[in-house]
């Protein structure tokens, strides 16, 4: 009973130490200028922790800013306590800043289900509950029907539903300073070397065509 005991909870400590909720550390960020930011397109999504689908978008080319925070939910001006905490109905997100010159709204989502488990509900790896579920934000008629054609080619691949939503953008809440460019700023984090590295492999991997030079994995 001993042995077992305490292999409940090894396994519930490395659960804990490999969850996005668990690993927050404030520490001083390296922020960039979003000055122009006003000239690109926009593109909104969710997949598990923002801090995974920050770095996957950040390495694309033709993009030109990710930045992560909050979005699916009413409540105005969240804080990642009550997100995390499922209080409220939004999901942890990115808004891609992009050239569409340069990189496509349909290449985006390709992109966006590379580095994830296209059926797993509410959640991505060892991160569950509904605000990490996944979610693609459609801003257009023309966004909804790419989303939606794409959607059931990736659906070919699998015996499961596609667990992503399809949703009308509403609003984006920025998250907190300390989760920007997070991957980037805490490389040697447990949860970053253990999660959000792999996804970013995962995508480049599959199309190596598309990766900043300065961002090969």
């Amino acid at each position: 009973m001993k042995k077992i005991i305490t292999v409940c909870v090894f396994i519930f400590a490395m659960i804990a130490l490999i969850s996005c909720t668990q690993q927050v550390q404030r520490m001083p960020q390296k922020t960039s200028s979003k000055a122009d930011l006003s000239k690109l397109s926009q593109a909104t999504f969710a997949s598990g922790c923002f801090w995974c689908v920050e770095g996957v978008y950040e390495s694309v080319i033709g993009v030109h800013e990710v930045v992560s925070g909050y979005s699916g939910g009413k409540e105005p001006n969240p804080t990642y306590k009550q997100v995390s905490s499922n209080t409220t109905e939004h999901a942890e997100a990115v808004q891609v800043y992009y050239d569409p010159s340069i990189v496509s709204y349909a290449t985006l989502l390709k992109v966006y289900f590379a580095s994830q488990d296209p059926v797993q509900v509410n959640g991505q790896g060892p991160d569950n509950g509904a605000s990490y579920r996944s979610i693609i934000f459609y801003r257009t008629p023309e966004e909804k029907s790419a989303s939606e054609k794409y959607i059931s080619e990736v659906q070919k691949k699998y015996s499961e539903p596609i667990a992503a939503q399809l949703l009308p953008f509403e609003k984006f809440w920025d998250a907190e300073d300390y989760h920007q460019q997070y991957v980037q700023n805490n490389p040697n984090v447990p949860y970053v070397q253990m999660e959000s590295i792999p996804r970013i492999k995962r995508f480049q991997k599959q199309f190596p065509e598309l990766i900043k030079p300065d961002h090969k994995l």
